[in-house]
């Protein structure tokens, strides 16, 4: 079974940094295609990294800024966020999608992101 937590988000000033974890039990990241999305209030729900199949993409808002990681070691998906933009501020969820007889996929709770002085 699938699951996802994830924590680290809170209030951060303009031109800070934060870093977002996601615990990712029931996953096999070498075939699993991991990913970060970000909803604002008012917006829909916008990818931000994504992992898989051996390549990594980042939306061109936080390109140059954001890093996206995955531990298998410790089952962990780490997204590094630098220089951060009151723009930034929304809530941040893990996705996992992998392959079960087909494609499935999986969510975290989020996490509240604030960028704000």
């Amino acid at each position: 079974q699938v699951q996802l937590v994830e924590s680290g988000g809170g209030l951060v000033q303009p031109g800070g940094s934060l870093r977002l974890s996601c615990a990712a039990s029931g996953v096999t990241f070498s075939t699993a295609f991991m990913s970060w999305y970000r909803q604002a209030p008012g917006k829909e729900r916008e990818l931000v990294a994504e992992i898989g199949g051996g390549v990594r993409n980042y939306t061109d808002s936080v390109q140059g800024r954001f890093t996206m990681s995955t531990d298998e070691a410790t089952n962990t998906v780490t997204l590094e966020m630098t220089s951060m933009k009151p723009d930034d501020t929304a809530v941040y969820f893990c996705k996992a999608k992998q392959w079960a007889g087909r494609w499935n996929d999986y969510w975290g709770q989020g996490t509240q992101v604030t960028v704000s002085s």
